[in-house]
């Protein structure tokens, strides 16, 4: 296992990082639910591999997660690891909850502290409901009180919001983005990551793989990879340049079977940064160029062309149809189209109007598009 500075902390840590949002499961009647002996078995032989990094979340599992990663901390392997969980925003409705929370999510971890407490899944509207809380004060009481070490935020939105809120507080200790090789201009992007790390933060990673999606590439990507004189995987290759930047600290990996843990364990033996090569980081891009080649309607997400007179959500169709196309997966983009059909937001409600097509930036032909996608998914459900 390789190990890294945690930012301006002065503690080391390991480059792979346990993710408990993917944890096995199994059928208990109607529901599902962790396979808790496998999943505290998976925790334990990651940390007794060299992990030394584990995160949860309040909602993982439906609220299971924190629970079982609690459940394998215990026998002396809570002191092995640096233990994150998350503050989920959408439950605090007064400044109180903040306190509540944490003090929740210590018992169901059975605790004394966090060594990271992060603000969950940040962006514009959840920041700006919780500085109406005074967070700041909250995460500094929590320190200086104990329950936490360190205080950070995960985040999901544009490099505005991310920098919006990086600067509205120079005490931050760590943040959590989503990163990989088709996300480098997308959410905190690249430029947001190294202003991070400029500024000491430590910087943990989510989404290496894209939801697991990078670990599965579609034809062309495939013959790529395997055409390249440097063999690795197509989960090597997605790992290695994440691993390839200096002020990346941890990379999450959230793993479901013994397999991907014992894989992972052998890739992040060798991950450094600094580890590609110029021409393996060109290789990385001409993977992102093949991937974004095969989005077909390759709408932006302006969204100039809303609102629509017919209230025909254009981008939300546009999206997954073309993530559906790029990764030769169709399913998320049935459900996310029924979706809008269920609400009446759908592409059969356009009558041609026009007045989209004439504002779109990239001069998409969003009318034939639509016509195309909703045809596509009627046959999908016939």
């Amino acid at each position: 296992m390789q190990y890294v500075k945690f930012g301006r902390h002065g503690l080391d840590v390991s480059r792979l990082g346990f993710g408990t949002m993917r944890l096995p499961t199994v059928k208990d009647g109607e529901k599902t639910v962790i396979d808790r002996p496998q999943a505290i078995g998976m925790i334990r032989r990651g940390i007794d591999g060299g992990i030394t990094y584990v995160d949860t979340a309040y909602m993982y599992h439906d609220g299971e997660s924190e629970i079982v990663t609690g459940l394998a901390l215990r026998d002396g392997y809570r002191e092995k690891v640096q233990l994150t969980t998350k503050m989920p925003p959408w439950y605090c409705n007064e400044e109180a909850d903040m306190n509540r929370l944490l003090d929740e999510q210590l018992k169901k971890l059975d605790v004394a502290y966090l060594d990271n407490y992060l603000l969950h899944a940040l962006n514009r509207d959840t920041f700006r409901k919780l500085q109406s809380f005074h967070y700041k004060d909250f995460l500094r009481q929590a320190i200086r009180d104990g329950r936490i070490r360190r205080a950070g935020f995960s985040f999901h939105d544009d490099y505005d919001a991310f920098m919006t809120i990086l600067n509205d507080w120079d005490e931050w200790d760590l943040c959590q983005i989503q990163f990989n090789y088709l996300d480098d201009r997308e959410q905190a992007t690249a430029d947001g990551l190294r202003e991070a790390g400029k500024r000491g933060l430590a910087v943990v990673i989510m989404e290496p793989l894209r939801g697991g999606a990078l670990a599965n590439p579609p034809g062309n990507v495939k013959d790529m990879i395997a055409a390249y004189e440097k063999q690795r995987s197509a989960v090597e290759w997605a790992f290695a340049y994440v691993a390839d930047h200096p002020e990346v600290s941890t990379i999450l990996s959230g793993m479901s079977t013994p397999e991907q843990l014992e894989d992972n364990l052998r890739i992040f033996d060798a991950l450094t940064a600094g580890g590609l090569t110029e021409e393996e980081r060109a290789f990385c891009g001409e993977l992102k160029q093949a991937y974004l080649s095969r989005m077909p309607v390759k709408c932006t997400g302006c969204a100039y062309c809303q609102p629509c007179p017919q209230d025909v959500h254009i981008p939300n169709i546009f999206r997954p149809y073309d993530q559906s196309k790029m990764f030769d997966s169709s399913g998320r983009f049935q459900w996310e189209y029924g979706e809008l059909v269920k609400k009446g937001f759908d592409a059969s409600k356009c009558v041609q109007c026009g007045s989209c097509e004439s504002v779109c930036p990239q001069h998409i032909s969003i009318i034939d598009w639509l016509q195309t996608i909703d045809r596509e998914y009627r046959d999908m459900v016939k």
